[in-house]
């Protein structure tokens, strides 16, 4: 049978996310015809275009005056500008255009609309002192992600609220126990949906599949898939849709409401692979739906749940690893849009996402979702097999920069992997998540830094020792400052997830908790970091023993027409703290701290509120 796999937009667009890419090689394996799209990248080719922007004016033409923000007034007051520089922008992005980088930083190119009100005009050398040896191709860069981002707001200012590059509609997908605002959304049209649905319609055409399967990893993917699903029954009825992916994984496990199969026929959960190929195997008439595995369906207006068990997965040590065959490679774009070397990794670069084990070897975490089968089925890959995949992409893509996306890289697995990579002789750069294991000594950071890894990311979570046992993170503060220190010193550079809003955290607690990060980022023990609000999720230790983290969880009444989606959980902490207001404080320390600045500041200057003393020494980093 054909089966086409989309990624539905919004998704990162300067390198393909890798759901596809493992669901394509495997059912190519297995005997399957499969395509492959990313159509988050081409809805933004044809909006990132001279028609498209000419598409996007007649529409803020037609809204009357006094509804146009400052951007939209912005945009069509230099429209001529944008219309003549919008498509080498997107090629000098695309890595197509190098040269353009002269007239690009130079600022003398491109219209500068709010987005450059924080650079002065007047002074073009300031680009300098903020980028220091970066060079010019990343100003260039730089100036250019702003106008793109100009763009992009234009858009959601003056076409489609819900619009933005990563994130489209996801605050109408984000644990909304009720469908109606994506059914009401879907009832009307946007031009940006229009476009979406005549470039489907052609691919659809095109590839004529059996099945149409969509990969919706994050909330902002899903209403784009809906969409998509939508038309496609409409004007292709013949075709079977099947939708999985990570937001349905977390999201939608206990769905009961049955609007969403007027959009799709089969919803998947967990690992995609041997359920669709079970899909395929029932549609050409060899299994009954009783042999389905993880998939619902409609029967009869009842959604009948089969088969949730991981007992007859494909074992992902054997799993032939990702094929980016048939994604649009010549058309990724690179954004740099703050110049923290570190924190651009995510929006710059081309890398080759992989996995190196399925599911995480720590799994002890407990705010998260350590019950989902995506974390707790831990199953490491073959060192010399993973090696010979790589291998094989540099050969597919041209690139050799690789993401490992795991869980958690298993210490004993990288060390293996970067062995072979010497032994091959391969030049290869590469990064990748992890725990600040005591694994990681210098010795082994020198070997990873030797075999190509530039950067690592990890959880620090709440920098506090009382915090962290409750996490049950398996780490110290000592631990991770050594080890964040052992891979800086070996030229690695390292970002920091970092957490504030956990149960029982005080204000002393958060403050602390900054001032260990003030000093990681003064000593230079990392680079980069970025703050999340602590969520509560039904998957994870917090959400199913709360009265252990001394928390109440606040009962959610369903809608009438049944739950949608449910992940996050409201809570009441007994400590009364507010820390959305704690949040901003943390926020701008950060962003301040990746820049540079501040870093002698004492904390407490970040926050608007009275905030306590930390009870941290100011040498407590230097001390270890």
């Amino acid at each position: 049978m054909k089966i086409l796999l989309a990624l539905p937009p919004m998704a990162q667009f300067n390198m393909p996310y890798p759901s596809t890419a493992y669901l394509t090689s495997y059912l190519m394996a297995a005997g399957h015809t499969v395509g492959q799209r990313d159509w988050s990248v081409e809805l933004l080719r044809r909006l990132l275009s001279r028609e498209g922007l000419t598409r996007i004016k007649q529409v803020l033409l037609n809204r009357p005056k006094k509804e146009r923000s400052n951007s939209v007034n912005f945009f069509l007051d230099c429209f001529a500008d944008y219309k003549q520089t919008i498509e080498p922008v997107v090629r000098f992005l695309q890595g197509q255009d190098p040269s353009l980088a002269l007239r690009l930083a130079a600022r003398n190119l491109v219209p500068e609309g709010p987005r450059f009100l924080n650079l002065n005009k007047d002074e073009k050398q300031d680009l300098v002192p903020l980028f220091g040896s970066m060079g010019l191709q990343d100003q260039a860069k730089y100036i250019a992600s702003l106008y793109v981002d100009d763009i992009a707001d234009v858009i959601r200012e003056g076409v489609d609220q819900d619009f933005a590059f990563a994130r489209y509609g996801e605050n109408l997908a984000s644990s909304m126990t009720s469908f109606n605002p994506l059914y009401d959304k879907l009832k009307t049209k946007t031009v940006i949906d229009e476009i979406l649905e005549e470039f489907v319609t052609e691919e659809i055409e095109t590839f004529s599949p059996d099945v149409l399967g969509l990969s919706v990893p994050f909330p902002g993917n899903l209403l784009s898939a809906l969409r998509i699903a939508g038309l496609v029954k409409k004007e292709f009825p013949a075709i079977k849709i099947a939708v999985g992916g990570g937001y349905v994984n977390t999201e939608l496990r206990q769905m009961e409401d049955i609007r969403p199969f007027q959009f799709f026929d089969y919803l998947v959960f967990d690992d995609g692979e041997r359920p669709l190929e079970k899909i395929l195997a029932h549609l050409q008439g060899k299994i009954s739906t009783q042999e389905l595995q993880r998939t619902w369906y409609l029967e009869q207006g009842k959604i009948i749940r089969m088969n949730m068990s991981a007992a007859s997965d494909f074992a992902f040590k054997d799993h032939p690893g990702p094929t980016f065959l048939g994604l649009p490679l010549p058309h990724y774009m690179s954004m740099c849009e703050m110049p923290n070397p570190m924190h651009r990794l995510w929006s710059d670069f081309r890398w080759n996402k992989m996995m190196l084990a399925h599911g995480c070897y720590w799994k002890k975490c407990t705010f998260c979702d350590v019950s989902l089968g995506y974390i707790e089925r831990f199953e490491p890959a073959n060192a010399e097999r993973l090696v010979n995949q790589m291998e094989r992409i540099m050969s597919e893509t041209g690139q050799s920069g690789f993401h490992f996306v795991d869980e958690a890289a298993p210490p004993a697995l990288l060390k293996a992997i970067c062995t072979e990579i010497l032994r091959r002789g391969l030049k290869v750069t590469w990064w990748g998540n992890l725990r600040f294991d005591p694994q990681f000594t210098p010795e082994m950071c020198e070997l990873m830094a030797d075999a190509g890894c530039v950067a690592v990311t990890g959880g620090v979570e709440v920098a506090n020792a009382r915090i962290l046992e409750l996490i049950n993170k398996g780490i110290t503060l000592e631990q991770v400052a050594r080890v964040s220190k052992n891979f800086s010193q070996a030229k690695i550079y390292v970002h920091a997830y970092l957490m504030y809003g956990f149960p029982t955290q005080t204000e002393q607690e958060t403050i602390d908790g900054l001032e260990v990060v003030r000093q990681l980022f003064l000593y230079q023990y990392i680079q980069s970091a970025h703050w999340h609000r602590f969520a509560c999720t039904v998957h994870s230790p917090v959400g199913k023993n709360p009265e252990k983290f001394g928390i109440q969880l606040l009962t959610l009444k369903p809608p009438k027409e049944g739950l949608f989606a449910l992940n996050e959980i409201p809570f009441e902490d007994g400590t009364g703290i507010d820390h959305a207001t704690l949040g901003e404080g943390l926020r701008l320390a950060l962003y301040n701290f990746m820049l540079g600045i501040g870093l002698d500041y004492d904390v407490r200057e970040w926050f608007e509120e009275k905030m306590p003393k930390t009870t941290l020494s100011k040498n407590w980093l230097k001390s270890l």
